[in-house]
């Protein structure tokens, strides 16, 4: 089984790439107040069939490039 998160697509410029924003939410050890952290990770996207906005699932992979090691799985709707 392989990591699977769910982000949404900001930019589709690159071939075959897309990069997806990740959002988690931390708990602060002091001050117990939750805090977004934002992660941005490129993605493959073999058909370049997902857009800006989109809600995706992607899925770790092998190395694909130097920075790419996710690949887009599905649209969440």
């Amino acid at each position: 089984m392989r990591r699977r998160k769910i982000g949404v697509i900001i930019s589709d410029k690159a071939q075959k790439t897309v990069v997806v924003k990740i959002t988690n939410y931390v708990k602060h050890r002091l001050y117990k107040k939750y805090i977004r952290k934002i992660t941005k990770v490129y993605a493959h996207d073999e058909k370049n069939e997902y857009k800006i906005g989109e809600k995706v699932m992607i899925e770790a992979t092998r190395p694909l490039s130097k920075s790419k090691h996710w690949r887009v799985i599905k649209k969440m709707t």
